[in-house]
């Protein structure tokens, strides 16, 4: 089972930037990666997605223009690019990956937990006021 482990996180004012890292700790490539964030007693939701092989993202609408999803030349490290990061983005963050294409729903904005097999630790991004 492939482990993910992201990094990056921290604690930002408002209108500040943070890039989060994944990486699968066992150095082995998978396909697609997915951005997630759980904020206190809310629910998982997710942020992006990509296509590792071939490169195509997605994103949820509440972070489209401001989040950028992308991967290194090496195609292992998966980048989250955070811009303008309000308050209401304070949460934990987690990277999660799954074999073959990203899921469906995924593309069409609709990033389902259950559809991701393996998950990081996750890393703490908080946005002061």
């Amino acid at each position: 089972l492939v482990q993910l482990v992201e990094s990056g996180g921290g604690e930002v004012q408002a209108g500040g930037s943070l890039r989060l890292s994944c990486v699968p700790s066992a150095g082995v490539s998978v396909n697609c990666i997915g951005w997630f964030r759980q904020a206190p007693g809310k629910e998982r939701e997710g942020l992006a997605a990509i296509n590792k092989r071939y490169g195509g993202t997605w994103y949820a609408y509440s972070v489209s223009g401001r989040f950028t999803i992308s991967q290194d030349n090496t195609k292992l490290t998966t980048y989250l690019q955070m811009n303008n990061l309000k308050p209401e983005d304070t949460a934990m963050y987690y990277c999660a990956a799954t074999g073959g294409n990203c899921p469906e729903s995924a593309t069409r904005g609709n990033f389902r937990p259950a559809d991701f097999f393996s998950w990081g630790q996750g890393t703490q991004v908080t946005v002061s006021s």
